[in-house]
């Protein structure tokens, strides 16, 4: 190694005795910094930059985080056509939004120069997950640099298998676990939680948010360990343009906004556009005070409308804690009136349509085959995905005008939120032989439109007729707190005002018997665990609230699909039959599918054959399974079948009695009469009764008979099978038989001389 690389290396030692590598210095120097984090046979390089200047006009901080697998780590090539990697996948989405929850919010709130991370997986091991690891190499590589932010930080998997806590499992443990969550905290506080669980109890959640925070804790203090070494907490932090203040325009903002808008708030209006507008006349009134005020001074802007922005903020914060309602009138754990519908649209194969407050979702559930599964192809999973859920949220839903770009990065969050809390209560693949795919439209938005998702996809796979095990709910929680003051507000089932100008948004989804998923973000600095049970404890209140208010529309699956969905038939064939359900390069089956109209899967599992059927109406059901059937039947020895010759023989014909199974009639079990050729008796095509007398145990030949079935001609004498005949009298033995010439000279070579 170049005695120019200033490598250093830190470890962390996992709980179960394995070791997490920080190594910077080698890569990527001409970043602000880069880390290589390393754990088994996976290794992520993030790197961090931050633009040297601010963009005109920025008044928010343009973080990007990108997190993407490169195919080459895992030893594969990219399936997409042209080979390599494209746009980031739903997954690395997901990792990038994990990352970028934790990061967002320990940057100085006026720190806007443009800041990129880049995690990229540049070596897989398939038994270790690196979505864990992210955020820990993204903080690192902040660490070592000069960017202003306040961590570090770092992210853990917790999950609980057998009814043990595991940091960072193994995949095939965290497959078998009941509860897996990544948590992302500092030293001090917990920020970030997401996660499936399998209907546990919300103490249960607790215990291992509280696992993985002591886990955080020593990460947290590596990576500053890290920063002494390469020198970085030496250097002084970079300068930025921090916001310029104003004490006597600080104090006149909230004097002439925080009464007003205290005064708006306590309305209690339920109308958000009625609220918007009241708040709208106190920011008009600020302004023209403001030009009453300051009429010949060169006012700044952008600070006065930040402190109006601050006193109203803290106007509606007092009165939710001080008077202990909210914007809309409601109390702090009141849910909104909710009301729902399911059937709603006849041509989907399920719809719901479920509101809460100002909230909506129109949801559908469309049922497809096995040809209808997701193509997985990624560098840590490849494979096929057979339960899918969509979340759009157009514009029109908060009455605003924008272009429709496609599902952002938020759709696809909040969608596989919902995805991971149904999933839970899904039946199981032999119950259920179904491609899923859920779509929830939200139609109106103000506050929790994943939890919306979750209750009317609920709703909708009920009135689809799958029968999932319970009814799946969700309701998001919020917070406001004063800490030098002690006090604060819980919120139930939170508004969008109330997510904006509050601490905490945390998502939690269940049934009436545990919670199935969650995600929660923390914008303040600390979270006790007291107020973090409070909030579980009235969530669950909730939860079961709107799950009584969903029983009203449906509370079981129907019991029945659609007439219009596709029906769906399982049967197990043995191993030895699938070739020939198939048929030569899939001739038999394509054949089946286009006579029926029906659509046929196969696949070999376990050392069966499972034949799933997908048809649209029960005729077409019906015949394909008894086609499938006939093939995959075992012949019984003395049953009828309607056999067609296939080939003709001196000795017999060959008839194939069965789709694939041909036997022999011998043309002495053609008739009664004594044939000498089959010729004008049978011919190649002909259909033919045959009985089935024997199969042979070695060969596994059939032999068949036509004459079985005939009527018995008068007078005909049925000889008798050799076992009835009686026994062959003894021969004598040879030298007591006579010459067989009556000479007794049978010649040298064994002949009768004479006979030759």
């Amino acid at each position: 190694m170049p005695a120019s690389l200033n490598v250093v290396t830190k470890h962390i030692p996992l709980p179960d005795g394995r070791v997490i590598e920080i190594e910077t210095g080698k890569l990527a120097k001409q970043a602000d910094g880069a880390v290589v984090v390393k754990l088994g046979g996976t290794m992520l390089l993030a790197t961090v930059v931050s633009a040297p200047s601010q963009r005109e006009g920025i008044d928010f901080l343009p973080l990007s985080v990108d997190y993407q697998e490169k195919f080459a780590s895992a030893g594969k090539i990219p399936g997409s056509f042209q080979r390599r990697e494209s746009r980031l996948s739903d997954y690395e989405i997901l990792i990038s939004r994990l990352v970028d929850r934790v990061l967002r919010p320990l940057f100085p709130k006026d720190y806007h120069y443009e800041v990129q991370v880049l995690i990229s997986l540049i070596s897989a091991d398939q038994d270790i997950l690196p979505d864990a690891l992210a955020a820990l190499a993204a903080s690192a590589a902040l660490a070592i640099t000069d960017i202003p932010f306040n961590g570090p930080i770092s992210e853990v998997r917790v999950a609980r298998v057998d009814g043990k806590f595991v940091i960072n499992p193994l995949r095939a443990d965290q497959e078998r676990a009941d509860i897996d969550l990544i948590v992302g905290a500092s030293e001090d506080a917990v920020m970030m939680v997401e996660g499936e669980m399998k209907e546990v109890q919300e103490a249960e959640m607790l215990d291992a948010i509280r696992v993985a925070h002591e886990e955080i804790k020593k990460h947290c203090r590596l990576q500053r360990e890290l920063a002494d070494a390469v020198g970085a907490t030496e250097r002084p932090r970079r300068a930025y343009p921090q916001y310029p203040q104003d004490a006597d325009l600080k104090a006149f903002a909230h004097e002439q906004v925080y009464a007003k808008a205290r005064a708006v708030a306590a309305l209690g209006n339920d109308n958000k556009a009625l609220r918007k507008a009241g708040f709208a006349e106190v920011k008009a009134a600020y302004k023209e005070a403001l030009a009453a005020r300051f009429p010949d001074a060169d006012v700044d802007m952008a600070m006065a409308m930040r402190y109006y922005s601050s006193a109203e903020k803290k106007a509606i914060r007092e009165m939710m804690m001080q008077d202990r309602v909210r914007l809309d009138g409601r109390k702090l754990d009141e849910i909104r009136p909710i009301w729902s519908e399911v059937n709603y649209l006849p041509g989907a194969h399920g719809s719901a349509v479920f509101t809460r407050g100002e909230t909506q979702s129109l949801t559908t559930v469309t049922l497809g085959t096995k040809q209808d599964e997701q193509i997985v192809d990624g560098a840590m999973y490849e494979g096929y995905s057979r339960f899918l859920l969509h979340y759009n949220f157009p514009a029109f839903s908060t009455g605003e005008v924008k272009p429709s770009r496609g599902p952002g990065r938020r759709e696809v969050g909040h969608g596989n939120l919902a995805l991971r809390s149904l999933k839970q209560v899904m039946p199981a693949e032999i119950e259920n032989p179904y491609t899923i795919r859920i779509v929830s439209d939200i139609l109106e938005s103000n506050g929790s439109s994943s939890m919306a998702t979750v209750c009317a996809g609920s709703l909708a796979l009920m009135d689809a007729g799958i029968k999932i095990r319970k009814a799946v709910a969700g309701i998001a929680m919020g917070l406001v707190g004063d800490t030098e003051a002690g006090t604060y507000a819980v919120l139930s089932d939170i508004l969008g005002d109330e997510d904006h100008l509050g601490d905490m948004d945390f998502k939690v989804t269940g049934t009436v018997d545990g919670i199935t998923a969650c995600q929660m973000d923390i914008k303040i600095a600390g979270l006790s665990y007291d107020i973090m049970t409070q909030a579980l404890e009235q969530a669950k209140r909730g939860r079961l609230h709107i799950l009584a208010e969903m029983a009203k529309t449906i509370s079981a699956p129907a019991a029945d699909l659609k007439p219009h969905a596709p029906r769906s038939f399982k049967l197990l064939i043995d191993k030895e039959y699938i070739g020939a359900v198939i048929g030569p390069g899939g001739k038999v089956i394509q054949q089946m599918q286009k006579d029926t109209g029906a659509t046929i899967n196969i696949e070999e599992i376990d050392d069966k054959g499972h034949v799933t059927v997908f048809a649209t109406n029960a005729d077409s059901m019906n015949d394909a399974i008894a086609r499938i059937r006939i093939i995959a039947a075992t012949p019984e020895v003395g049953e009828t079948y309607v056999g067609k010759v296939r080939s003709i023989q001196p000795y017999g014909a060959f008839v194939e009695f069965m789709p694939g199974k041909d036997g022999l009639l011998h043309i002495s079990e053609v008739s009664y009469d004594r044939l000498d050729s089959l010729e004008g008796k049978l011919e190649v095509g002909q259909d033919i009764n045959v009985k089935l007398l024997d199969v042979d145990k070695k060969t596994g030949k059939f032999r068949l008979s036509a004459k079985a079935l005939l009527p018995k001609p008068e007078g005909y004498v049925e000889r008798a099978p050799r076992e009835d005949r009686g026994e062959r009298p003894a021969r004598p033995p040879r030298e007591d038989r006579g010459p067989r010439d009556g000479s007794g000279d049978r010649g040298s070579n064994g002949f009768n001389r004479e006979r030759r």
